[in-house]
């Protein structure tokens, strides 16, 4: 079995789950499926199915290797060796098995791609902060996928159901995009969450800026940061 857990990467070994998975991205012969992270390709031929084309990428070469080998007779998949972020691609729908490290980072490179929606896996603990209540545990990146998405969770996935199994459970979320975001928009508001524990008037100061506004970033809604950035932005 090959194992990335520098990647946080644990392969889904359930064929029902992946036939879930599958059902949830309600794919039509329309379709331009983006697959990110081929592994050991349990999804692949059950998206080709139903897709028009998909695309799989991973960066292992390796397992593009067999993949191609395996899936030699499928007419409609385009395997691809690389970093999926770097991609150029147009696609409908996002699906993926998230490495536990890449998450945040695939939501802000989703975030700024235009696609009709999505099924992702995730470790729990990222879906919990990104569906949050308290504005006090907020982070950056709650902000934008709540901005740019809606975000329904499926289902719970055990650690069993993956090689080798993660220390902690995974949730399968769908997302439907509402909205993109700017390279520079998303990159504000980390800088602002990075200055989180001052009142505004004061992180508006790290960017020469002045305000009255004698409130913190836990006191305003999702968008209302949005909108803060975006002033930092024009400034």
């Amino acid at each position: 079995m090959i194992k990335r857990k520098k990647l946080g990467q644990h392969f889904l070994n359930s064929n029902s789950i992946a036939k879930l998975i599958v059902s949830e991205a309600k794919i039509t012969k329309r379709d331009i499926v983006f697959e990110l992270g081929t592994g050991l390709g349990i999804l692949t031929p059950l998206l080709c199915e139903k897709a028009n084309r998909v695309i799989s990428i991973d960066v292992d070469e390796k397992l593009i290797r067999n993949a191609k080998s395996t899936f030699s007779d499928i007419d409609n998949l385009d395997l691809l060796i690389g970093d999926g972020f770097k991609q150029k691609n147009s696609f409908s729908i996002f699906v993926s098995n998230l490495p536990y490290s890449k998450s945040k980072n695939a939501i802000e490179w989703l975030a700024q791609t235009s696609f009709s929606h999505g099924v992702i896996m995730v470790q729990k603990e990222f879906a919990d902060k990104l569906f949050s209540k308290s504005t006090k545990k907020r982070k950056a990146i709650s902000i934008i996928a709540n901005h740019t998405f809606e975000i329904k969770n499926i289902a719970k996935i055990r650690k069993n159901n993956f090689s080798p199994p993660p220390k902690v459970d995974s949730v399968l979320l769908k997302i439907i995009q509402k909205n993109t975001l700017e390279k520079d928009l998303i990159q504000t508001i980390n800088k602002i969450f990075s200055y989180r524990r001052k009142k505004i008037k004061n992180i508006l100061k790290q960017f020469n800026m002045e305000t009255v506004i004698d409130k913190r970033i836990e006191d305003l809604s999702g968008d209302e940061i949005i909108r803060l950035a975006n002033q930092i932005l024009e400034k």
